[in-house]
């Protein structure tokens, strides 16, 4: 279901890399005004979910879906983003608000569309040796929706020694152990391990940042803190790592026109435990709000279409980009809005204190 650690969020081989040489700590091209983040954001979310809205068709599952002849890229994997996304952008909102509605909605579309766990069971029972089915299931698990049968096959397939030597790429392990805690199960190996191995984990030099090795560790992140529902599973180390080189890789992103991975690392900054980068995501969201159509939707890369018709990019070539820019966008405002509320109670509890410090020693 998600993105490998070696290709774009197609499936395509994307292998550019941002042109600008990465400096520890350095802002995005742009002034970062104080707030500038906060002024377009709920636009930016609530846009880009009114798009995915309007294209929910677009996601719909073909009736020879289960034919092995049918691509899962172009149709399973679009539908368990939706569905993983959108159960995030919702546990990011406030309940009875536009956002919080339509994401809900737009989960139990995707549900539907998996005859509420039938369709994934068949999936299961044809492909025993295939994570996606347990992926894509995990994201519904992770919402609530369950299926017992297949949760009752896939408890012994999980026990496998087969599934528990699957050969894949490490961040890829991850997202498999999330999926089994979502799920509820004993996870197949140890995520601390794992992480140790994938590009993140080791504290690659930052220079060798490009495409592949971007996804990797925007994934690492997802992966690692159930989609930045747990930034507190992000170590230390780790956190220091990303907190100093995000600014210089989301610049050279935003100089090569690469609007998805830009999202990415912006959903990731604002997974950080701790208080937000701020003066990332202040220097980035105007341009990335900037780049989103005026119908919500958002290119992978390239330079920004100014057509005003309604669809102004093919749906393959906008639907992940605009997802990511919803999630990512609704995970920076609670951070943001977290963050204010804070310094507010501070703020007042200060205050209450100076009065009453004055208070005792007034004559």
């Amino acid at each position: 279901m998600t993105t490998t650690a070696t290709q774009g969020p197609q499936g395509r081989p994307e292998n550019r890399a941002p042109r600008r040489e990465a400096h520890p700590g350095q802002a995005p091209r742009g002034h970062a005004s104080p707030g500038a983040a906060l002024a377009v954001l709920p636009h930016v979310l609530r846009t880009a979910l009114a798009w995915t809205d309007a294209h929910r068709a677009e996601f719909a599952l073909p009736d020879d879906v289960l034919d092995p002849r049918t691509q899962v890229n172009a149709t399973l994997k679009p539908l368990g983003e939706l569905a993983q996304l959108c159960s995030t952008v919702r546990a990011a909102t406030a309940p009875g608000t536009p956002e919080h509605e339509v994401a809900g909605d737009l989960v139990t579309y995707a549900w539907e569309q998996v005859g509420a766990g039938d369709l994934l069971l068949e999936l299961l029972r044809t492909e025993p040796f295939a994570a996606y089915p347990y992926e894509i299931y995990a994201a519904f698990a992770g919402y609530g929706l369950r299926h017992e049968g297949f949760e009752a096959l896939a408890r012994p397939l999980t026990a496998t020694r087969a599934w528990a030597h699957t050969e894949q790429h490490a961040n890829r392990q991850l997202g498999l152990i999330n999926s089994e805690r979502r799920v509820g199960v004993l996870t197949h190996t140890d995520a601390g391990a794992v992480l140790s191995r994938t590009w993140l984990g080791g504290l690659s030099e930052p220079w060798m940042f490009e495409g592949p090795s971007g996804y990797a560790l925007t994934h690492t992140v997802f992966h690692l803190t159930d989609w930045g529902r747990m930034p507190d599973r992000v170590p230390e180390k780790t956190d220091a790592y990303l907190r100093t080189w995000l600014p210089a890789w989301a610049d050279g992103c935003l100089e090569s026109g690469q609007w998805d991975l830009t999202g990415e690392l912006l959903a990731v900054g604002a997974s950080l435990p701790g208080p937000p980068p701020l003066e990332l995501l202040d220097a980035v969201w105007p341009v990335l709000a900037d780049v989103q159509h005026t119908t919500g939707c958002v290119p992978e890369t390239g330079v920004p279409v100014q057509d005003t018709a309604p669809d102004p990019y093919p749906f393959i070539d906008c639907y992940h980009s605009t997802l990511v820019t919803a999630f990512a966008a609704a995970l920076s405002l609670r951070s943001l809005r977290s963050l204010r509320s804070l310094r507010s109670l501070r703020s007042l509890t200060d205050g209450a204190g100076s009065r009453s410090g004055r208070e005792r020693h007034t004559p």
